[in-house]
């Protein structure tokens, strides 16, 4: 039988397919379940954002959109001149939370302009707040691969990048940089110095970034764009790749580097080979993509659709640079049958390819703002079977924005930032 939190519940971790809870929430309660496995305790972060930061702004001068049934290109002519597009964000999986791929550092959006850093390995320090002038309308981070303690951040107008500084070795900026570059962060640890800037062609609102698996190449997108960027961290230079019509909802680099997808808010996406740049298009009859992720051979794509209680999955049919591709069903029928939810909402499906966690629209009063946790496997075709639910800490709490850590052996940690302003990591150990 699945795991199920009852109500009033918080869930601390799994341990080999159960999903451990406790009255309340406390750190000897994490002590005692996984922290003589690991070694090491995660605190729950707090933070005092009220406002969903995955929610767009009002929209002032932004025409209102129309839901569009797919296959009716002409409509989509308006998106090249006006942000229509922004009623459909809040739909998209923005990653608003992120950890470090080499380091237990763990940042995420804690506000409409602001980002906290949490460092697991700078024990007794506060978590670091980082604002800027050049950074508003946060929407998405993500850290830098194989690129020190880097962070990329996208918000209004463009891309701020922040790295680490130590005493007597500030962190360099850029030569060139504008001068308004250098600000500091806020807090106890580590201190943090926006070393970068790189302003989007028009001043869109960046809503998507990827970085490419060597870190040498950032990809942006905006819901206002039909392009999306390819940016040259070295040289603060982007150069814009444009296919179809319409504002971009989502991209995504493969673990290998060798592909690249790119989905947009009409219902078309594309398959790219990063070689020679040349792409494949496909379209959906389920909506737009709303989340994209990678297995870790960089050998499929698990999607979810906007209007679709069903994932997708895009196989390979050969190696690279062939696009030649299926797009096959992925059920996951407790969503619908045990949830009573309207469909998907976020995805994240950790770097081993073992754990998948799901949120889901809606949902009856007892199933409502629960993570669902699927053991998934790949052989050769992706299945899934339900291990139980996670509840978060607080009164109602919602899953804002979560993401995987993929550091221990025993297994993956997922972070959560919940509405009830916690971001709170869940070990998930099946291999110890």
């Amino acid at each position: 039988m699945p795991s199920f939190p009852q109500p009033g519940s918080v869930t601390i971790c799994e341990i080999n397919r159960d999903l451990v809870t406790a009255d309340a929430l406390s750190d000897s309660e994490a002590k005692d379940t996984y922290g003589k496995l690991l070694g090491m305790v995660f605190n729950p972060v707090p933070f005092q954002s009220l406002e969903d930061p995955t929610q767009p702004p009002p929209a002032s001068n932004a025409a209102v959109s129309q839901p569009k049934g797919f296959g009716m290109i002409t409509s989509s002519l308006k998106h090249i001149f006006l942000p229509n597009d922004i009623d459909l964000l809040p739909e998209v999986a923005l990653q608003g939370v992120s950890w470090h791929q080499q380091k237990h550092i763990l940042a995420f959006i804690s506000g409409s302009n602001q980002v906290t850093v949490r460092d697991y390995e700078d024990s007794g320090k506060e978590p670091c707040i980082l604002t800027s002038e050049s950074q508003r309308d946060v929407k998405v981070l993500e850290w830098r691969p194989n690129g020190g303690k880097s962070l990329s951040v996208a918000c209004k107008g463009g891309i701020c990048i922040w790295a680490a500084s130590y005493p007597g070795n500030a962190a360099s900026v850029r030569s060139g940089s504008a001068s308004f570059l250098g600000a500091l962060s806020r807090g106890s640890g580590t201190r943090w110095t926006l070393v970068d800037f790189f302003r989007s062609s028009h001043g869109e609102q960046i809503s998507a970034l990827s970085w490419s698996p060597d870190g040498r190449y950032l990809a942006s997108a905006s819901y206002e764009s039909s392009s999306f960027s390819i940016w040259d961290v070295a040289q603060g230079t982007g150069t814009p790749i444009r296919r179809g019509l319409g504002g971009t909802s989502v991209i995504k680099w493969s673990p290998t580097g060798d592909y690249f997808f790119s989905g947009k808010f009409d219902g078309t996406f594309y398959l790219w080979e990063t070689n020679t740049w040349t792409s494949e298009p496909w379209s959906s009859a389920s909506g737009f993509v709303t989340v994209a992720t990678w297995d870790p051979d960089g050998r499929m794509v698990l999607l979810a659709f906007s209007k679709s209680s069903k994932l997708g999955s895009i196989h390979f049919a050969s190696k690279p640079p062939s696009l030649d591709a299926h797009l096959l069903p992925v059920d996951l029928p407790e969503i619908i049958s045990l949830t009573g939810s309207q469909g998907i909402e976020k995805i994240a499906w950790d770097a081993s390819g073992e754990r998948l966690a799901v949120s889901y629209k809606g949902g009856d009063d007892i199933y409502k703002g629960l993570i669902a946790i699927y053991d998934t496997r790949r052989n050769p075709l992706i299945s899934a079977s339900l291990i139980g639910f996670i509840r978060g800490p607080g009164d109602n709490p919602k899953p804002i924005a979560f993401s995987f850590h993929d550091k221990f052996k025993q297994g993956p940690l997922l972070s959560v930032c919940w509405s009830s302003g916690f971001c709170f990591t869940y070990p998930l150990l099946f291999r110890s």
